[in-house]
């Protein structure tokens, strides 16, 4: 059974209160909270002389929220209101805090200020814009600094800085969608697969402009990270944010990159050009965000001139695309190459004018897709995203297979394979089929690096590829089966299981499959299953190194004979 919501309130320095709103579930639809375990929407009070509040959250907390401030603190002694971004699901909570305290200075960056106006729908709101250079004494010693930390995705990101307890509250960075009663980081490597998660799917695209901000932050001596989502950052502070400048490099040194275009009137855009970007990191090729909203032309032309690929997403807005996105699309009709890939996405609510007009002028212009258009009517749903994960990835393999073709030498004969990769070749593995299920998206691979690790308990480990579509539902705590394949009765299966399967397509279709204990499919015509729980994994080179404790098992057919697969080289499957 889950628990309520609630709120969580503590000090955490002098005249310093966090309120925590907390969910166990998932909160909603987009990809960076895919590995379900709910998360926090952290908010600061500072009670001075004046009083701020800090990040108010989104829609999902304002009952709770509201009830447990007015609890705590009179809402009408509120001065200001810093935000670290501006949305309209945090829309709901400004509003009802204005209401009740209409004094309310607002604090924000310009592109905030804009999108605030527009959202509250009064454009005499007191407003505190900050570039960079402006202070905000609150008395007692209080006197914040604010760094402006844009990036595509939230340009009018801000941080906020107080001197007087070191604290830096950092809005979107250094997070993690987590929930639990821990309000600091003790014990903090338990919880470095969320971070590198919240990371890899909410920050990889931006990996340049985060690599800015970490240079602005660096010269502030924080000594904790008031974050907006989970944990507060004070034990690993070190560790994380060289972890943060490790993972930019890696996402800047990819040899080969896509350039992401897009805008998003509501955010839906958005969403979906997020879950793309995750399917082309995970295998393997850097993304180079842009919002067309903001970003320069120059800058545009430069990614796309970059880029071995380039994928392009709009919103329709009264049946046309945004003035930024045919901009946009007008530079890269003059500037990328005919041998680059492309590919069109975009969220609509009663029609989708701007995804076809940039699709015609793509088709039209000559280049190849690196997948089908995407089209997304309103919110996107679980399957959706998932659906728009994998299309990443497939365009991503497509654009590494096109330079390899263009660099490769003749292939190398089995005589001509060095000894080591033939000696690697030589470890056998039994050929199984991995079944996985969250929600309504299911998921399967064919492997053979599969290993027994633990006698007590019983328990496994699986080598997944990166860019493999099931990798996403094997997480700690996810549940799947290995079906073990009978020697004779194999081919069937792994030929089904070997193809190549297209972005959303049922793995299972024509397979026949009941309902494992845990949720998981089963292959009916499998030997032998084992039921397993991801305990924990391991990134090891272009590979995760799952190790999953076994729930459950049984031989289905007792005289049959394990299929295996022998190889001749190491260097592939």
């Amino acid at each position: 059974m889950n628990k309520p919501r609630d709120v969580q309130v503590l000090p955490i320095a002098p005249e310093t209160t966090v309120l925590r709103s907390r969910t166990w579930d998932r909160l909603k639809f987009e990809i960076e909270y895919a590995l379900q375990r709910g998360t926090t929407a952290n908010s600061y009070v500072i009670q001075a002389d004046k009083t701020v509040l800090i990040d108010p959250p989104g829609e999902s907390f304002t009952e709770i929220f509201l009830t447990e401030l007015k609890r705590r603190f009179d809402p009408k002694s509120i001065d200001y209101i810093i935000l670290g971004h501006v949305n309209p699901n945090r829309g709901v909570t400004l509003k009802a805090l204005w209401e009740l305290a209409p004094q309310i200075q607002f604090v924000c960056s310009n592109p905030g200020a804009i999108a605030l106006r527009g959202i509250l729908e009064a454009p005499d709101l007191k407003i505190m814009v900050v570039r960079g250079d402006e202070t905000l004494d609150l008395g007692k010693g209080h006197h914040l600094q604010f760094i402006p930390t844009p990036n595509p995705r939230w340009p009018d990101s801000l941080c906020t800085y107080d001197p007087q307890t070191e604290i830096l509250f950092t809005d979107k960075l250094f997070g993690a969608h987590l929930c639990g009663d821990q309000v600091l980081d003790e014990g903090w490597t338990t919880i470095s697969e969320h971070r590198r998660y919240y990371f890899d799917c909410v920050m990889a695209p931006h990996a340049r402009q985060v690599e800015k901000a970490l240079d602005k932050l660096d010269d502030c001596g924080a000594k904790l990270y008031a974050t907006g989502h989970g944990s507060l950052v004070r034990y690993s502070l070190i560790p994380l944010t060289q972890s943060y400048r490790q993972w930019c490099e890696e996402q800047k040194s990819q040899d080969t990159t896509v350039a992401m275009l897009y805008a998003s009137a509501y955010g839906n855009t958005g969403t979906v050009a997020q879950a793309i970007a995750r399917g082309i990191t995970k295998a393997g090729v850097g993304v180079e965000a842009l919002n067309c909203e903001v970003a320069d032309p120059e800058e545009i032309r430069a990614a796309v001139e970059k880029a071995e690929g380039f994928i392009m997403g709009s919103p329709t807005l009264g049946g046309h695309a945004p003035t930024q996105i045919q901009t946009a699309l007008g530079i890269v009709l003059s500037t990328a190459t005919k041998t680059k890939l492309a590919g069109v996405f975009g969220s609509y609510g009663w029609s989708g004018e701007a995804i076809d007009l940039i699709e015609n002028k793509f088709r039209d212009a000559g280049y190849k897709f690196g997948f089908e258009t995407i089209r997304v009517k309103f919110k996107p749903t679980e399957v959706t995203l998932k659906y728009c994960e994998e299309a990443g990835t497939d365009f991503a393999q497509a654009l590494k297979k096109t330079k390899k073709a263009r660099t490769s030498r003749q292939p190398v004969s089995d005589s001509q394979v060095a000894r080591t990769e033939q000696a690697v070749g030589r470890l056998i593995g039994s050929l199984c089929i991995i079944t996985a299920k969250q929600g309504e998206v299911t998921s399967a691979m064919l492997a053979d690096w599969i290993a027994q690790a633990t006698f007590n308990p019983p328990g496994l480990t699986i080598a997944v590829a990166k860019e493999r579509a099931i990798e996403s539902l094997m997480h700690p705590g996810d549940k799947f089966v290995v079906n073990i394949l009978e020697e004779g009765n194999h081919l069937g299966l792994m030929k089904h299981f070997l193809k190549p399967f297209g972005p959303g397509e049922d793995r299972f279709a024509g397979v026949t499959t009941q309902e494992a204990e845990n949720g998981c499919p089963l292959l009916t015509d499998a030997l032998a299953y084992v039921e397993c729980t991801v305990e924990n994994r391991m990134e090891c080179g272009d590979h995760w190194l799952v190790y999953g404790v076994v729930t459950n098992g049984k031989v289905l057919k007792a005289d049959g004979v394990t299929a295996v697969h022998h190889r001749k080289s190491g260097t592939h499957y």
